[in-house]
């Protein structure tokens, strides 16, 4: 598969990788929109939110967040997490990712 974050995960492709288990790896995004934005992926690809239906994958995605959030010191002050779905989403590669954005005060309605 020529998908890019698959290649992340299989380690084809260096990043600066955060957290990483037997399901999920999280890494720093090369474009951040905030000082902490961090991408979390499955190792398993999906092309979207709307292919996951495996409610483990999903808390592991989740505990990812929440142990990136604490190792970056966001925990506390808040973060935002989100995907994008879709191309009037804004979903940019085709295979499922949250960003976890924090580092700053978020603002509403993100845009």
């Amino acid at each position: 598969m020529n998908c890019l974050f698959c290649k992340i995960a299989r380690g084809e492709i260096p990043a600066a990788r955060l957290y990483e288990d037997d399901q999920v790896v999280a890494f720093s995004d090369l474009n951040p929109q905030a000082p902490v934005h961090v991408l979390i992926v499955p190792r398993i690809h999906l092309d979207s939110l709307l292919a996951l239906d495996d409610p483990a994958l999903a808390l592991a995605m989740l505990n990812a967040a929440k142990t990136v959030a604490r190792e970056k010191g966001i925990d506390e002050t808040g973060f935002r997490l989100l995907t994008n779905v879709g191309e009037d989403g804004g979903q940019s590669v085709p295979h499922l990712h949250w960003h976890l954005l924090g580092g700053r005060r978020m603002e509403w309605p993100p845009g």
